[in-house]
């Protein structure tokens, strides 16, 4: 046994270095270096339907699978406001979930973010402001970042959720 020690210790390592992080390693550690700074913690999302046709919730439901593999990059949905960082809210607000925006957004502890998606979200859409609508969700609650589109592509979703976070003071 002490022969093989002495021969390791002579011969010393002889491994070749590891490969590099592969380029999107490299983007997911920055972005999670990102929210870490932003928020001191991972990010949560609560999602808010005010009023919208779905056509947003099916492309936010895509960002969770394999290819777009939000949770893979520290991000996740929440059932509770209270323990959201970020307010996801899609449609034209109703004027029915006016109240329940507004206590969504009073419920979430500070920093907090709101990020407006879609174009019925953005300017009210083809409902606009009427008897039944109140419009856009800025008409109703602070919004950081408007994604416009009917409905926006998991990539444009995505691009402005680090949009928010990139825009977000530190604490």
């Amino acid at each position: 046994m002490l022969h093989i020690l002495l021969q390791i210790a002579r011969t010393g390592i002889k491994t070749e270095a590891p490969p590099l992080p592969a380029d999107e390693m490299v983007v997911v550690a920055r972005l999670q270096e990102q929210i870490l700074k932003t928020l001191g913690r991972a990010l949560t999302i609560r999602q808010i339907d005010a009023g919208s046709c779905n056509g947003c919730e099916l492309e936010i439901h895509a960002l969770g699978n394999p290819y777009y593999n939000l949770e893979g990059l520290g991000i996740r949905f929440v059932a509770s406001p209270r323990h959201a960082d970020m307010l996801l809210v899609t449609g034209p607000v109703s004027r029915h979930m006016a109240i329940a925006v507004r206590r969504t957004y009073d419920a979430t502890p500070e920093p907090k973010l709101v990020v407006a998606v879609g174009d019925c979200g953005c300017t009210g859409g083809i409902f606009g402001e009427s008897y039944a609508s109140l419009g856009r969700v800025a008409n109703v609650i602070p919004v950081d970042v408007a994604i416009p589109g009917c409905p926006p592509t998991p990539t444009a979703l995505l691009s402005g959720i680090l949009a928010a976070i990139t825009r977000a003071p530190s604490p």
